[in-house]
């Protein structure tokens, strides 16, 4: 016999029936949210991948290159990552020429990030086809719109914990 029919004795029934919005629980923008989130991220996906690299690489390359001279310390703080997993992602970007460190001018322990030409050249390249996408999706909003979708999205970055 292949298949059952019913759960076992003590097995949790199978549920059929899909989660549906509750007044506080939207599950289409969260689905939206979902593939919005996954077509944002192919296109620098496919670049990277080439070099080896991955979404974390991204984010590095794009922060230093909107910061540059930042310290790690403020890219740690950035990101909210640990030391330890910043450290294999810089140090291939640094190997790789992306990115120098150099030794802050009064504190010496102090190390501050800069793109070198080619790592602007890489964020520039990954956040073209963002840019694109992002266009075309406001492509015949008004300012007004574009503002307030700008508004909606630093309300999603609240640093508070989700309750």
């Amino acid at each position: 016999m292949s298949g059952q029919t019913g759960p076992k004795a003590g097995e949790p029934a199978p549920l059929a029936t899909p989660m549906e919005d509750t007044d506080i629980i939207d599950f289409e923008i969260i689905e939206l949210f979902f593939f919005a989130y996954r077509d944002f991220v192919s296109d620098p996906d496919a670049i990277l991948e080439k070099s080896g690299f991955g979404r974390a690489h991204h984010r590095v390359v794009h922060f230093v290159n909107r910061n540059p001279g930042m310290t790690v310390a403020d890219l740690l703080d950035t990101l909210k990552i640990t030391k330890q997993s910043l450290a294999r992602v810089l140090k291939q970007l640094i190997d790789s020429g992306y990115i120098r460190q150099v030794a802050g001018p009064e504190d010496r322990r102090q190390r501050k990030l800069y793109p070198t030409k080619s790592g602007r050249e890489l964020a520039l390249a990954l956040a073209e086809p963002q840019s694109r996408r992002i266009e075309r999706a406001f492509e015949g909003a008004s300012a007004e719109v574009r503002e307030g979708v700008k508004a909606f999205l630093r309300g999603m970055r609240d640093r508070q914990k989700a309750e």
